[in-house]
């Protein structure tokens, strides 16, 4: 293998659609293409990868902002790894990367949410050093009131 990480080109953000619908498995692909496009639009976000050569294998947003209880932080969100990669140790490289490039940026701590069934993703986790400091709720305003 020979990996690199790097941030992601918004002129290049629909490759990470394969790696996305691993993990959102509602959402229709053509309300996932519509986000990430608006999304690449915001100056707190961006997405870094994990390339093998030249093949995309693991994918992360990265939401910046400042919190009044920690300062600034990043939160990783849809962290994916290609599943024939996995349990290669590529994901504690992904996040050693991240550590280090968000320190860069200037975050002094990392929040994420991980989904309550995703038990193999708590381990790592915890395996990581994060701790649990709260929950995340989530309140669907749509008049179907459906999640995706």
């Amino acid at each position: 293998m020979n990996l690199t990480f790097k941030p992601i080109e918004s002129n290049n953000i629909s490759q990470i659609m394969p790696l996305l619908t691993l993990v959102n498995t509602t959402t229709p692909i053509h309300l996932l293409e519509q986000r990430i496009q608006e999304m690449i639009t915001y100056p707190n976000y961006e997405c870094v990868g994990v390339y093998d050569d030249e093949k995309l294998i693991g994918i992360s947003g990265l939401w910046y902002s400042t919190r009044h209880y920690i300062g600034k932080s990043v939160e990783p969100d849809h962290v994916v790894i290609d599943e024939s990669y996995r349990g290669k140790n590529i994901g504690k490289l992904f996040f050693n990367w991240i550590y280090e490039y968000t320190k860069k940026k200037g975050c002094v701590a990392i929040e994420l949410n991980t989904y309550s069934g995703n038990r193999k993703s708590h381990k790592f986790y915890y395996n990581e050093g994060f701790e649990i400091y709260g929950f995340h709720f989530v309140k669907v305003l749509r008049e179907d009131q459906k999640f995706y």
